[in-house]
């Protein structure tokens, strides 16, 4: 059954009131002066929590131009990882299954091949246990092993999929380490942030470290990765298609700063945004120039556990400031998004590093209205489709002699 006009009609004119309380440009004009004025640096109650790892700027360049660039690297990885999302059974197993797969740019076929895959189960009987050494087959292509994961969060759906996606990512990357000799892109950011949320129920990331093996197991990983990238000399960056942290927003705010925007890349969208008018009086979006911030470092959320040594919970090799995060924002005005690009400070304290990765990435999003060719190859490379997920889970169901549980809404919007 679908709307009937009058309906519809009613929820527009209703809708319509809310937006007409919105003023949109003096949104920009909070921008604007939040830019100028808040960020260089933006302190916290213990000091600065972002701040310009240079100068502070904003750049614009031709599309065209910019996809036309010689790459700065000879080669680019992509590194990404595809889950079958969470299921739950009817015996109690709630599972997900994910794979990770490096791309090459050029492209290397044997290491397109390659898969690491972690299935992670949780179950709230005892005596259920899963794990398992890890599996090796395509001729040793692959490999996997299957985890068992215990209460860590309010929702047993997500620690599943997030441990199966950080364990299956981090070992792929830690394998295939040596595959790489210019830089390497992560599919989302350089550390897995979703951790942190787990925390809420304990003192202290480390303090579920201490009561996690796995959670334990997938910060070492990431944390050896940038050792043994700082050790190669061979930049480590994370490239975040749809950034959705409000940190940024929250530290305006708790700063006494006004924050309308929804989250921290609309802030940057509007400072990045560039008009002008047609007609006289209509503004338009000029499309034809991609614009981007200069380099910020960051212990905003998420990011200042990572940097902390004692928050974290697991050693490290390097002196703290080299597990900081730095980032730059990029906007597409051609699709109207904003992605973020992340470095560890191991890496992003070098001018010609960052300079390096800026004019890649750029140079790429220009190109492709997208994500860089090595994250967008490894995506192709890692995901499950849906015809795969089906026949996946009608194994599972065989192998475990139960059927998947499912409730009314699976069942409606199955058939939709």
């Amino acid at each position: 059954m679908t709307l009937d006009p009058v309906h519809f009609d009613g929820i527009a004119e209703l809708a319509s009131q809310i937006r007409h309380e919105v003023d949109a440009e003096e949104h920009r004009d909070v921008a604007e002066e939040t830019w100028a004025n808040s960020l260089d640096p933006l302190y916290g109650d213990d000091g600065p929590v972002l701040e310009p790892l240079a100068e502070q700027r904003r750049s614009a360049a031709d599309v065209e131009e910019l996809a036309l660039q010689s790459s700065p690297f000879d080669t680019a990885h992509g590194l990404d990882s595809g889950t079958i999302n969470p299921k739950t059974f009817k015996n109690g197993l709630v599972l997900d299954l994910a794979q990770a797969a490096m791309s090459a740019t050029p492209s290397d076929l044997d290491l397109h091949r390659s898969r690491t895959v972690i299935t992670s189960v949780h179950s709230n009987d005892a005596t259920v246990r899963t794990d398992t050494d890890w599996r090796k087959w395509d001729e040793g292509y692959s490999r996997g092993r299957i985890v068992h994961t215990t209460p860590l969060a309010r929702d047993q759906e997500r620690v599943v999929h997030g441990l199966a996606l950080y364990l299956a990512e981090s070992h792929h990357a830690l394998e295939h380490a040596d595959d790489v000799d210019d830089l390497l892109l992560l599919d989302g950011p350089v550390y897995p942030k979703q951790l942190v949320n787990w925390a809420d129920r304990h003192a202290s990331l480390a303090d579920l470290v201490t009561e996690n093996e796995l959670v334990g197991e997938v910060l070492e990983n990431y944390v050896r990765l940038v050792e043994r990238f700082a050790e190669k000399d061979v930049p480590l960056a994370g490239f975040v298609k749809s950034p959705a942290s409000q940190a940024l927003v929250r530290a305006l705010r708790d700063r006494g700063r006004p924050t309308p925007w929804a989250s921290d890349a609309a802030f940057f969208g509007q400072v990045l945004e560039r008009r002008e008018f047609i007609d006289g009086d209509d503004y338009h979006r000029i499309t034809d120039e991609l614009a981007w911030t200069g380099w910020f470092t960051s212990t905003l959320g998420a990011d200042g556990v990572f940097a902390d040594s004692s928050e974290l919970g697991v050693e490290r090799e390097l002196p703290a400031e080299c597990y900081e995060v730095a980032f730059f924002v990029v906007y597409d005005p051609r699709t109207d998004l904003v992605h973020k690009v992340e470095l560890p400070r191991a890496f992003a304290d070098s001018e010609d590093c960052r300079d390096a990765v800026e004019r890649y990435v750029t140079s790429q999003v220009a190109a492709e209205a997208g994500p860089p060719k090595p994250v967008g190859k490894a995506d192709e490379l890692a995901r499950i489709g849906a015809t795969e997920k089906e026949e996946l889970v009608r194994k599972l169901e065989r192998s475990f002699d139960s059927r998947r549980d499912e409730n009314y809404d699976d069942q409606r919007w199955s058939e939709s």
